[in-house]
């Protein structure tokens, strides 16, 4: 769920699943006659992509949401393809996904967005590529945003993906609005009704849900490493375990950096706008997570909106502080907490199609170019990876201010 202002773990507008985005039309718009269509930006790597998705049950552990004996998860696996002629492109959503999304999100009124339309750039069950480096793939895990479904970081991922890593894309069953399990079971979010529940119990009781959502969204992460040499066919003997990073947008990115510090595994993390403590104000000390308040010993890359760095949000003034691996705090200028999705893409080509003004883009992806956006992204999302999982640093765009990329700033 993208809120127009907030970056905390969970918000009310979150947890309650409603949003302004893209619901308001000026009165001078016409109305819409047919929905509004998305593509997302092409992957730029050597490799075709890749995908499927996969259920992972924990069976030793019960669901701490539901009243479930075991806690379910869904993956999406994008990978390196030795070819894709003849597969199809996956959706960005599963069709029964896509519309629960859309009657969820409150991006557009009913009927005004056909998420079922847009594509990604992978191909569904492509055969796996030969790796290139003996000790196999390097992996990456994403986390979405709290509320926000996996796909909502296709971009990036198939971005990746393209670049010789193999991408898991974790679902955390009833933090995100919709997940889809095989047959189309749905299961939804249910933070609307713990938030109503604990902000009627007292602001401790707020504080125990935050801890909560990162502590299942951890241990969820924790249980996908220990799956990582399962996967289905050769895959899971194609991965270099020792090469494993992390990332995620909000609440994602929170749980990339809260995951290394809990476990070895993770090798390096990447946090974009993702304020870790349990607090709903950016700049409220009170509440810091372990991360915030130890740091971490690798690299860990944290990566914002306009005025979110680590001198005006007090988490990531602590992990800054106490981190003793190698870190940078870099700012996308004219970004906003959005564009750290595929929404920084497809907001300006839905408000466009649906007659909605630059202002009302600029609300909530920022007014940064969209374009310039996503491939910055891009390019700084990849050389951290390369350089922390691969021990490449070709472009030394971790050094020092690139002219190519005046819109990325280094912040001291």
């Amino acid at each position: 769920m993208i809120t127009p202002s907030r970056r905390t773990v969970l918000t009310a507008a979150a947890l309650t699943a409603t949003t302004t985005l893209l619901t308001h039309t000026p009165a001078t718009a016409a109305p819409a006659t047919t929905p509004a269509r998305t593509q997302l930006p092409p992957p730029t790597g050597p490799h075709p992509v890749g995908t499927f998705s996969l259920r992972l049950v924990d069976r030793a552990r019960r669901d701490p949401w539901e009243a479930r004996e075991c806690r379910e998860l869904m993956v999406g696996v994008r990978y390196p393809a030795r070819a894709v002629h003849g597969y199809e492109r996956a959706p960005q959503m599963t069709p029964a996904a896509a519309d629960a999304y859309g009657r969820s999100s409150g991006i557009g009124t009913a009927g005004t967005v056909d998420w079922r339309a847009t594509r990604s750039h992978a191909h569904t069950h492509a055969p796996v590529a030969r790796p290139t480096r003996p000790a196999g793939f390097p992996v990456v895990l994403y986390s979405p945003g709290a509320s926000d479904p996996r796909t909502l970081g296709t971009t990036l991922c198939d971005e990746l993906a393209s670049r010789g890593y193999v991408v898991v894309m974790m679902d955390h069953t009833y933090d995100a609005q919709v997940v889809e399990f095989p047959r189309q079971r749905l299961e939804l979010s249910v933070l609307g009704r713990e938030y109503a529940r604990a902000k009627e119990a007292g602001p401790e009781h707020i504080v125990a849900l935050l801890k909560k959502v990162v502590d299942v969204r951890v241990a969820d992460t924790r249980f996908v490493l220990d799956q990582l040499c399962h996967l289905p066919g050769p895959l899971g003997r194609l991965l270099d375990l020792g090469s494993v990073g992390m990332f995620g947008q909000s609440a994602g990115g929170f749980t990339a950096a809260q995951t290394m510090h809990d476990d070895r595994r993770i090798r390096a993390a990447l946090n974009m706008d993702g304020v870790m403590g349990y607090t709903e104000r950016d700049d409220d000390p009170a509440n810091p997570s372990s991360v915030a308040t130890d740091g971490v010993d690798r690299p860990l890359l944290l990566m914002g909106m306009d005025g979110d760095n680590h001198h005006t949000v007090a988490s990531w003034g602590g992990a800054w502080e106490h981190s003793t691996g190698w870190h940078r705090d870099l700012t996308l200028a004219g970004s906003a907490h959005a564009s750290f999705t595929d929404l920084q893409s497809q907001v300006p080509q839905i408000a466009r199609q649906l007659g909605l003004p630059r202002e009302f883009v600029v609300k909530n992806v920022g007014a940064i170019d969209p374009v310039r956006s996503v491939d910055a992204q891009k390019a700084y999302v990849s050389a951290f990876f390369d350089r922390w999982l691969r021990g490449r640093d070709d472009a030394g765009l971790l050094e020092r201010p690139s002219r190519q990329w005046p819109e990325v700033r280094f912040v001291e």
